[in-house]
């Protein structure tokens, strides 16, 4: 009986020591020490480069109506920056040789441009709104990107011996067929003055090209 007793009191004040000697242990452990500290090797990673794709290059063909003289071919490249999905500027540079073969069948020798330079060049800085931005479905299967345009600038027209400053306004057609390359279709009306046979006269000269563009 005794012997219970004594068993009974050392259980009862080991119970009642726990509580004390887990506190006095908690107290003595910081609240944020790290148990185990990683070992972790740090590396730099370059991050990688993704092509803008806000510069255009394209060569242009087509044709080339000049007021009174008829229609020739005309060659030349453009250079653009594309601003945002909307707005754009380009530059363009382009020749074409014009004829006054109906002149000097009537009058041999003494056509309008007998003692001229015949070819026609020009260069141009404009400014473009993507209108209709959207896609063209070829066939079941493929869409690409699209956009129809508006396009306006000012720049110099050289014809006849004579530079003359040249105002441009149209409408094109673009097709993205990837990343980098699409399909253009120009419209253009180039308009200027020059003095020919001593008469001054304001000209709609009208300009459709087509072309392939490289964005980069």
């Amino acid at each position: 009986m005794r012997q219970t007793a004594l068993t009974f009191a050392a259980l009862l004040g080991i119970g009642l020591a726990a509580p004390a000697l887990a506190q006095t242990a908690a107290a003595q452990q910081p609240a944020n020490e790290q148990v185990i500290v990683p070992e972790v090797q740090r590396r730099d990673v370059p991050l990688p480069k993704f092509p803008s794709k806000d510069f255009e290059v394209s060569a242009l063909v087509g044709t080339y109506a000049t007021q009174s003289f008829g229609a020739s071919a005309v060659t030349g490249v453009r250079l653009g920056y594309h601003l945002s999905e909307d707005f754009f500027v380009e530059s363009v540079y382009a020749r074409a040789k014009v004829t006054d073969k109906t002149f000097t069948e009537i009058f041999p020798g003494a056509g309008p441009l007998a003692d001229t330079d015949k070819k026609l060049s020009y260069y141009n800085v404009s400014a473009g709104y993507n209108v209709f931005p959207g896609e063209i479905f070829l066939g079941n299967k493929y869409a690409k990107a699209s956009s129809i345009y508006i396009v306006g600038g000012v720049g110099s027209t050289k014809f006849a011996n004579q530079r003359r400053q040249t105002f441009n306004v149209g409408f094109g057609f673009r097709v993205l067929f990837s990343d980098r390359f699409a399909v253009r279709v120009d419209m253009r009306d180039h308009i200027f003055s020059y003095d020919l046979l001593n008469v001054r006269q304001n000209t709609q000269n009208l300009e459709l090209t087509t072309g392939i563009a490289y964005y980069f």
